[in-house]
């Protein structure tokens, strides 16, 4: 009797069993909700075709536009004058930058100065009796020939006969000579050519100066040039007289320039062309680094978009009745962020911020309806 009660006990556990088992098993199956369908907010921008100015952007260094390096045609000592040779000293046009010690060289000009007066006094009483007629004037040419002064330049002559003359007592070597000499000792004084600064002094007074030998630098601190390089394809587009506008890298000051130049050939190395932009500024240095923006061309009907808008092929999203669309455009100039396009009718409704995983046919809400939804539904509760 217990062994049939025992039985009958597991047959009815393993029936409660299977019943809890399919129990547990039906309230397990949930239905997965159906996903709501998203529609993505995009941010859109209505085309208004226009004028574009296209700006090249380069960088460089200002350099002088008028520099001199010094150099040193002959030889001898330093000589102090009413300026130091030294870096950041200032000249007027004309004034001494360096005067080397010439007392040896003066002497042997004055010599030859004194040998050329000698020869035309010479021949002074065969002027008288053979040629009267040109006497006055040679006799003119010496009373006003001064050794402490430049040779004047010999009288002019007039005739077959006295030019033998003159020649045959070798006053005309003679004189060319001396102008030779007095060339070469105006070389012991170096001049300003211009008002500027010295940049550079390599040599102190007192130092011995060789013939070769570079001095310094010399510059007008008045207007700079900045070389930049530019890609062949804006070589079309650069114009002389073109005003730049310049920045330094702290983007806190800016100037404004013009291109002064632009080479007439393409570097074979880089491919690239050098133009060159003047400006004029007393707070500028050379040297220093500057940022320009080249206005290069104005393109018509176009406009200007960022860079990540336009996909491969040439191709940019717009918005049709709330779908993506994808429409051919013309680039016809890239920046580094920037890009310019041609091609887009006036009122098309186009992207304007990349939208992650987008296609064409993909369902969107521009932003600007959103907002007005925002603002209806606020002015009906108002009411």
């Amino acid at each position: 009797m217990r062994k049939i009660i025992l039985f009958i006990l597991g047959i009815l556990l393993i029936v409660g069993a299977y019943f809890a088992s399919q129990y547990i098993a039906n309230n397990a199956k949930k239905k997965r909700p159906t996903p709501a369908k998203v529609v993505k907010t995009v941010f859109t921008d209505t085309v208004k075709n226009s004028t574009v100015q296209i700006v090249i952007p380069a960088n460089g260094s200002l350099v002088a536009q008028r520099r001199v390096e010094l150099y040193a045609e002959v030889q001898g000592v330093f000589k102090t004058s009413g300026k130091l040779f030294k870096p950041g000293q200032e000249y007027r046009q004309g004034e001494n930058l360096i005067r080397i010690d010439a007392s040896e060289y003066y002497a042997s000009v004055q010599s030859s100065k004194s040998n050329l007066y000698n020869s035309i006094a010479a021949i002074m009483p065969d002027l008288r009796l053979d040629f009267p007629e040109i006497f006055q004037k040679w006799q003119s040419y010496l009373n006003g020939f001064d050794l402490n002064k430049s040779t004047p330049k010999l009288p002019e002559m007039t005739s077959e006969k006295e030019n033998y003359f003159i020649t045959g007592r070798g006053i005309v070597s003679s004189y060319y000579n001396v102008k030779n000499l007095e060339q070469r000792l105006a070389k012991y004084n170096i001049r300003a050519p211009f008002t500027g600064i010295l940049t550079e002094a390599l040599v102190t007074e007192g130092s011995l100066i060789r013939n070769g030998q570079k001095l310094g630098e010399y510059i007008d601190p008045s207007v700079y040039e900045m070389e930049v390089a530019l890609s062949k394809s804006y070589a079309s587009l650069l114009k002389v007289g073109e005003s730049v506008v310049l920045k330094n890298l702290d983007n806190t000051e800016s100037y404004t320039g013009k291109v002064s130049r632009v080479n007439g050939s393409i570097d074979a190395t880089t491919q690239t062309i050098t133009a060159y932009i003047e400006v004029n500024d007393k707070t500028l240095k050379e040297g220093m680094y500057l940022e320009a923006n080249l206005n290069a061309k104005q393109e018509e009907n176009a406009i200007e978009v960022n860079r990540s808008l336009v996909q491969d092929g040439d191709q940019i999203f717009v918005v049709r009745d709330s779908i993506l669309d994808l429409i051919d455009v013309k680039p016809v100039y890239f920046s580094d962020t920037k890009v310019v396009l041609k091609n887009i009718p006036d009122g098309t409704v186009m992207v304007s911020k990349p939208i992650p995983g987008a296609y064409a046919g993909m369902a969107v809400k521009p932003f600007k309806e959103i907002s007005d939804k925002k603002v209806d539904e606020s002015s009906q509760k108002l009411n």
